[in-house]
């Protein structure tokens, strides 16, 4: 009788492994950014994580995953050990050469856009369609978007400050137009000093001077964050006192926890 449920137990498992193959839903996968990690386990689809970037930080279950490297660099061998259906991470450096070289392994890859914050809508949505979990997925993008509103209508009323953000002060890199954090920015009722050029331009001491902002963001993440130089003194924000530090890191990260982000960065921006 045990051999006989066991064996049953084992075709049950054999058959959902079949479905599951045919409508194209993946059983093991690496996620090599943090923000589909992060999709992935908010979706209930934490548990057919096999593999992470280092950068995989959150939530406290994917820590215990094995890295397959970084954002920049994932290490092919590392990914290919872990025997994956399915390799997902944000559009970025290791481009398209990286995907191809899984797909022609058989390996499905999905490396979406999420430069916008409806293009995070989608990432979770697609997620979910890739992993069994499309009706978590809805679900949790309904929760969003209605959180958005909530928080559009709650700051509506309060002035508008002009903001520049920064990533880096060594060289000089802030937010821009068309990025994920200048509409961020402007999710947070805040006006973006960067108003043309690059999404994530690199911009002089004087240029910063003639922006005037009424507050700096400072970005640099990291251990290795520098502290604002005296040479930026200049700058009438800094003379002034009107700098905060980000240190959210849901404030940058275009995953489920955007909206999180963008109260941290309304506290940060409204809060005297």
């Amino acid at each position: 009788m045990i051999v006989r449920r066991h064996f049953l137990a084992s075709l049950v498992a054999l058959s959902a492994c079949r479905r599951a193959k045919r409508a194209g839903i993946a059983r093991r996968v690496v996620s090599i950014s943090a923000s589909t990690t992060e999709a992935l386990f908010a979706v209930g689809a934490g548990g057919l994580v096999v593999g992470r970037s280092k950068f995989c930080d959150h939530p406290k279950e994917a820590l215990g995953l094995p890295v397959v490297g970084g954002f920049v660099d994932p290490s092919l061998e590392a990914v290919l050990a872990l025997e994956p259906d399915l390799v997902v991470g944000a559009r970025g450096p290791a481009g398209p050469g990286f995907s191809r070289t899984l797909e022609e392994r058989g390996i499905a890859t999905w490396f979406p856009e999420t430069e916008r914050i409806d293009d995070i809508f989608r990432m979770i949505e697609g997620i979910g369609a890739r992993t069994g979990h499309a009706v978590d997925a809805g679900a949790l993008v309904e929760r969003l978007r209605s959180e958005r509103a909530t928080l559009v209508h709650e700051i509506a009323g309060r002035p508008k400050k002009r903001v520049l953000l920064l990533f880096s002060k060594k060289p000089i890199t802030a937010a821009g137009p068309g990025s994920f954090p200048d509409e961020m920015l402007a999710l947070a009722h805040a006006t973006n000093v960067v108003a043309s050029g690059a999404a994530y331009p690199t911009l002089s001491l004087e240029q910063i001077v003639a922006f005037d902002p009424d507050l700096v963001l400072d970005a640099e993440m990291g251990g290795g964050a520098l502290p604002v130089p005296s040479t930026f003194s200049v700058v009438r924000a800094v003379a002034e006192g009107r700098v905060r530090r980000l240190t959210e890191e849901s404030v940058l990260r275009p995953g489920p926890r955007v909206i999180d982000g963008a109260r941290a960065l309304v506290r940060a921006i409204h809060t005297a």
